[in-house]
């Protein structure tokens, strides 16, 4: 099951959580007082990724509204992955609100390497609400970025596509992606996560389901926010690790053998505390009284297993 993890295939790296807006569905708390790390823990961040990624997707906040990092990212990404053949350096994937994007800005970015763009903001959250769409797709078309996939690109086979510029759209809705789905940051606060104990996020893109070992179709993600890594972009309560001291490799050869992270990597939150007497019918039973498997993620992080020691908090017989 488990592969070098000096190349992974995918990372979601939210560098920052400054943004222009302040959607009220937003599972990290972005806004324009959102949460920054310095240059030069980015720069550390980068030194301790992966030797190889297929794809590695900057996202926020709102990346464009932290621009100066953006472009400091890219030039020291540019640096890192230049000794790689061509065909194995990231595809390097921009997720954006949209909003702050102009020619200049997007000449820029490509010119920096961004080949794929995702409009994100295309949904009742965002205060633009998809407005710009229109104008966005015209500016897409004057600098040759294809808007033939319009789909965020999970499959395997579209997102080997370095060479090519391509854009799409998206947004939150109730039953994926962000709205009404992770009991995360203001989704939290203002009672948009979503109440659902049958509904298992982590056994869908962007959940923990692949983190370790990837699949035919869902590929092998991890997300870092801000500095912590993570097996999900809503993010465990406490993070496997920090990629400001450590690298990613590392810290994924550090929980591959162990069995909780083996049940989150197979997209079963359920059965993550068997290995420390936490029974699969005792976790249902608290994650339909919680209504929501993040929130039963946090509870056992929290009172059944110590992300630090990486053991059982307690002796337990549930």
């Amino acid at each position: 099951m488990f592969r070098d993890y000096n190349h992974i295939e995918s990372v979601y790296w939210v560098f920052t959580q400054l943004c222009n807006d302040q959607c009220a569905h937003c599972y990290n708390l972005s806004g324009p007082k959102g949460e920054r790390i310095s240059e030069a823990d980015c720069m550390a961040i980068i030194n301790n990724l992966p030797d190889r990624i297929d794809r590695l997707i900057l996202s926020g906040g709102e990346p464009l509204a932290d621009r100066k990092l953006l472009y400091t990212i890219l030039d020291r990404l540019a640096d890192r992955y230049a000794d790689l053949p061509a065909e194995q350096r990231p595809q390097l994937m921009l997720q954006t609100n949209g909003d702050l994007l102009t020619g200049e800005i997007l000449d820029t970015l490509i010119e920096k390497g961004i080949t794929r763009f995702d409009i994100a903001s295309i949904d009742r959250f965002h205060k633009q609400a998809g407005a710009r769409l229109m104008d966005l797709a015209d500016l897409f078309a004057s600098r040759g970025v294809n808007g033939d996939e319009k789909d965020p690109l999970i499959e395997k086979d579209n997102y080997l596509q370095q060479h090519c510029l391509t854009w799409g759209y998206w947004g939150a809705t109730d039953d994926m992606w962000l709205g009404g789905n992770w009991a995360r940051g203001r989704a939290y606060q203002t009672g948009l996560w979503k109440r659902d104990p049958d509904h298992n996020f982590c056994a869908i893109l962007s959940g923990a389901v692949g983190f370790l070992s990837g699949g035919d179709s869902i590929p092998q993600e991890i997300s870092i926010q801000l500095w912590r890594i993570n097996p999900c972009c809503p993010g465990t309560k406490d993070p496997l690790g920090d990629a400001r001291t450590e690298t990613v490799a590392d810290v994924l050869r550090r929980v591959a053998e162990l069995p909780v992270f083996q049940s989150l990597d197979k997209g079963d939150p359920y059965r993550m505390g068997e290995s420390v007497g936490v029974s699969e019918e005792y976790a249902r039973k608290r994650c339909g009284e919680l209504g929501n498997v993040c929130l039963w993620c946090d509870e056992f992080l929290t009172e059944h297993y110590d992300m630090k020691s990486l053991k059982a908090a307690e002796p337990l017989t549930l």
